[in-house]
């Protein structure tokens, strides 16, 4: 029974210990790193329960949330505390997550160093994440005092650095092909009803663009579309290119499938795949484009 209790207030204390060395605000993650932080914040309520039975998967574990807790319990400081509890989330990642260094080194990036400031910046950015309506506001007049700062320069889009991590290979090629060639053709397939009152949309925006600017994952053509959509790279437009153009594309397996979809007499209408003004911009910066 005593050692039940002692297992209990250990874990708990470990527990308060992370908790302390996390006062700094966390800048957004990776999946797989707010993943560690999590179980590596439950590790100290586990520690109770493994104790009782006997048993503890991952024994550096326990050994990590004992050094903690003693450390809390002996008084030191949160900066302290914070570069062991760096030190045990690497630990733990490694020998019992199997994740890679990049994602350990992400996870305890937030962790203040032994001077009290963070490893990384934490100054107003993309990466940072707000809780509150106070971080929102402070993070929102940090912004209106840069616009005001004479002497402050942002030499391209601060949204650029984030987009080029959330777009596949792919999408780049997509997007590196739509400025070299242009507006490329789309088409919807709609059944055809009399004076067009109760046409449906059998499937919208087909397009070959993807295909044609030689992506290795064709099957994931679809997806990639979505995505740069999403970003504000490209958009579908109602004016069309030259007619001529529609001919290769009409005739493709995807084109085809819904046509034959649609019924007798389908219905074609005619639009075009763009590059956004925002795409374009994007593009001349992070592309060389001959």
């Amino acid at each position: 029974m005593t050692d039940d209790r002692t297992g209990q207030d250990l874990a708990r204390a470990g527990t308060r210990a992370v908790e302390r060395s996390s006062d700094v605000e966390q800048r957004q993650i990776s999946n797989e790193a707010r993943l560690i932080r999590g179980v590596f914040r439950a590790a100290g309520l586990a520690a109770g329960t493994a104790v009782r039975g006997s048993q503890w998967a991952v024994g550096t574990t326990y050994e990590v949330t004992k050094e903690l807790a003693q450390a809390a319990l002996d008084g030191e400081s949160s900066a302290d505390i914070a570069e062991r509890t760096g030190n045990a989330l690497r630990s733990i990642a490694r020998s019992a997550l199997g994740v890679t260094e990049g994602s350990v080194r992400e996870i305890v990036s937030y962790v203040p160093t032994a001077n009290g400031s963070a490893q990384q910046s934490l100054a107003v950015g993309p990466y940072l994440r707000s809780s509150t309506t106070e971080d929102l506001r402070r993070r929102g007049d940090a912004l209106l005092a840069r616009s005001a700062d004479v002497y402050f320069t942002e030499d391209v889009h601060p949204a650029y650095d984030r987009i080029l991590d959330e777009i596949a290979p792919d999408e780049a090629r997509i997007l590196r092909f739509m400025a070299l060639n242009g507006p490329q053709p789309a088409v919807d397939v709609r059944t055809n009803r009399p004076l067009g009152i109760g046409s449906e949309l059998v499937q919208g925006d087909l397009t070959s663009v993807p295909e044609q600017a030689g992506v290795r994952y064709p099957d994931r053509a679809r997806s990639y579309l979505i995505n740069l959509n999403r970003l504000g790279l490209t958009l579908t437009s109602d004016d069309p290119v030259v007619l001529s153009r529609y001919m290769v594309l009409e005739v493709q397996p995807v084109v085809e499938e819904a046509l034959k979809k649609a019924g007798r007499a389908p219905k074609i209408v005619r639009k075009s795949l763009r590059l956004s003004e925002f795409g374009e911009d994007f593009c001349r910066t992070c592309f060389t484009i001959g």
